[in-house]
């Protein structure tokens, strides 16, 4: 028996993941929108597979709840999948991962050995020193780990299901045991390290790619300086280069509008800070952040410079998610692209997504409007931007003579 805390991208894909192993998985969620949604058999965001796992195994080996006692109760592994959003000085806010253990340990009442593991992202050291101590104090019989996860949103199932590594930060070998246990059905290779280590993988990974985002980004404007350079095709020649082969890494050295989305900018700037905290300042993952920063407005430079000195030309958006295959919106660049547009005094603005106008209008106040569809943007709009590489912007050339400003450099 296990349960997962939190039911969103990652612990939805880590609940029915299990549950697609074969164990018996109770899903807490406390927003209860969000829960009647997934108890109905639906999705409460789009993720391309995931709701076909739902249909499976709800009823059967997964079961949504609001009642943390009896799911705990029942359970040997608790997972613990909850947001923990960038704060004010730019580290981790772990309110409320620490308010979710809390809950967790007022309704231990037994002497079982249970497992507490934390999927949330959190800077190396807090399982340690933090979160170890704050389990101990209440003399519960537990083990704790961390075990990161490495989803990528609009392929959330994939990665789960298929797996290149499981990372588990371990203590002690009671625990290691238990997990290697839980994901043996899996049949991926299993890394069990340092609770320190676990996070720090984690962190390598994002800020590895925050920072090549951000290199192919500055490369992209020195281009820009320099002229006369063909950016796209010099990226893609660079992805020749055999080192870059078999390997869907090259996806991210490539220039675009700046990295968004919930992950890379809250944990590039947990790091950060983690790191200087400790004593040690990392100059290029500053430069990192203020690169992307600053990615927005020299995007909507490039932009302006494309639509002409009229204020009035219609300016269409392509692309409002951060990312395709996903209808995520948060810290999306196109919200800060269409900010910068509107400081500038451009604010007849025409945005499409395939499936992320709703969210996009329910999280930004912002001068512009949705279209109807790909077809009004084009007849309707003077420029055109495209700021998110969904496919469906791929063959564009061939519908418009119109300018196209290529913010993702997908186009051939």
């Amino acid at each position: 028996m296990v349960t997962v805390v939190g039911l969103g991208f990652v612990g939805l894909t880590t609940a029915l993941g299990l549950a697609e192993y074969g164990h018996t998985v109770y899903g807490v969620e406390t927003d209860l929108d969000r829960l009647a949604t997934i108890q109905s058999g639906r999705l409460p965001f789009l993720e391309p597979g995931l709701g076909d796992a739902l249909e499976r195994h709800l009823g059967g080996n997964f079961i949504p709840t609001a009642e943390l006692r009896e799911a705990v109760e029942r359970s040997e592994i608790i997972f613990y999948c909850v947001g923990t959003p960038c704060g004010p000085d730019g580290q981790a806010d772990l309110t409320v991962l620490f308010h979710a253990m809390e809950r967790t340990l007022d309704v231990i009442a037994d002497d079982t050995f249970r497992v507490l593991v934390v999927k949330s992202t959190v800077p190396p050291t807090t399982t340690e020193k933090r979160i170890v101590p704050f389990a101990a104090a209440r003399g519960k019989n537990l083990g704790v780990a961390n075990n990161p996860e490495f989803l990528r949103e609009g392929r959330c199932w994939e990665d789960f299901i298929h797996a290149d590594r499981i990372v588990l930060g371990v203590g002690d070998s009671l625990t290691e045991e238990r997990l290697r246990a839980l994901y043996k059905p899996s049949g991926v290779p299993i890394y069990a390290v340092s609770r320190n280590t676990a996070e720090f993988i984690k962190y390598l990974s994002n800020t590895v790619l925050a920072c090549l985002i951000s290199y192919a980004n500055e490369m992209s404007l020195a281009a820009d300086a320099i002229g006369d350079v063909d950016v796209a095709g010099a990226f893609r020649i660079l992805h020749k280069d055999r080192r870059w082969q078999n390997g869907s890494i090259r996806d991210y050295f490539y220039p675009g509008c700046g990295y968004g989305g919930y992950c890379l900018p809250k944990d590039t700037s947990a790091f950060y800070a983690a790191a200087r905290c400790a004593g040690f300042d990392s100059r290029i993952l500053q430069e990192v952040i203020r690169t992307n920063e600053g990615m927005p407005e020299q995007t909507a430079a490039r932009i302006i410079r494309a639509a002409g000195s009229s204020p009035e030309a219609c300016i269409g958006i392509l692309g409002l998610s951060f990312n395709p295959n996903s209808d995520d919106v948060r810290d999306t660049p196109s919200a800060k692209i269409i900010q910068a547009l509107n400081e500038a005094g451009y604010c007849n603005i025409l945005g499409y997504d395939p499936v992320a106008m709703a969210a996009f209008e329910r999280q930004y106040d912002l001068a512009y409007r949705c279209a109807a569809g790909l077809e009004e943007v084009l007849e309707k709009a003077d420029v055109l931007a495209i700021t998110t590489a969904w496919r469906e912007f791929a063959g564009l050339k061939t519908r418009t003579s119109k300018p196209i400003v290529d913010c993702r450099y997908m186009l051939a």
